[in-house]
């Protein structure tokens, strides 16, 4: 502990900014996978959604072949009596009973009808029920396609950039540890607040990186001496002079390969 308390505040800004040179490039590789992880998400999800509509039509077209299958034996049942009250009007003795079995004959009649018009019913649903699952399957396909193709996208980039990602991640970790929590607060705090997440920026022509305000010959006197951390009084980044940064830069190219 007694280490971070004597080291250098030239040290502490080399080390921020070997860390903001290794987070950036993250960022940079983040931002070529751009919204692909997104879109593969709401992919899944939408087919997601669409099996589930999918498979309530087919639950849907079962129960309706299960309906006609007992309008069937409605029917059959019916048949089935009608002969039995046929035979049975063969050895009628009387008017009354003549008249008991032509009303359930009739009854029967009814029945059947009535099941043969649920029938062509459950058939009709069934058919606009497929017609349905047809266009349904289809968006289904075109979607699993197209998911297929943004992982095919997703997974090149992955492993481009996979081992370069871990090593900079783990290269990142390295150095949040080798710097004071105070700093580190301040770093992710500014990094989190400005649009291209530069929380640590050179001087560049009397201006600092990304901004036109002006920096006084005074303030750039005070950087260039590398003695205490100035940050621009306009975006609230960390300011280092121009040497130091390339010397950083090219010591992190170096060290990931670039």
């Amino acid at each position: 502990m007694a280490k971070k308390t004597e080291i250098t505040v030239e040290s502490k800004l080399r080390a921020l900014y070997d860390l903001q040179l290794i987070d950036s490039r993250i960022d940079e590789i983040v931002s070529l996978r751009g919204e692909l992880p997104l879109e593969v998400e709401d992919l899944e999800n939408e087919i997601a959604g669409l099996n589930i509509k999918s498979d309530k039509i087919k639950a849907e077209i079962e129960a309706s072949e299960q309906g006609i299958s007992e309008q069937k034996q409605v029917i059959e049942n019916a048949k089935e009596l009608l002969k039995k009250y046929e035979e049975k009007l063969k050895n009628v003795r009387n008017n009354r009973e003549y008249n008991s079995i032509v009303k359930e004959q009739e009854y029967q009649d009814l029945e059947s009808q009535l099941a043969e018009k649920k029938i062509k019913e459950f058939n009709a649903g069934i058919e606009q029920k497929q017609e349905v699952l047809t266009v349904l399957n289809e968006k289904i396909e075109e979607r699993n396609s197209h998911l297929d193709s943004k992982k095919s996208e997703l997974e090149a980039i992955l492993k481009e950039t996979h081992k370069e990602e871990d090593l900079l991640q783990k290269k990142s970790s390295e150095f949040e540890k080798e710097i004071e929590e105070r700093l580190i607060n301040a770093y992710k705090r500014i990094r989190s607040s400005v649009k291209n997440g530069l929380a640590i920026v050179p001087v560049d022509r009397g201006a600092s990186g990304g901004s036109f305000f002006s920096i006084p010959p005074q303030v750039q006197l005070e950087i260039a001496s590398r003695n205490k951390i100035i940050t621009d009084e306009h975006s609230g980044r960390i300011l280092i002079d121009a040497e130091l940064a390339k010397e950083e830069q090219e010591k992190i190219q170096k060290l990931i390969g670039g």
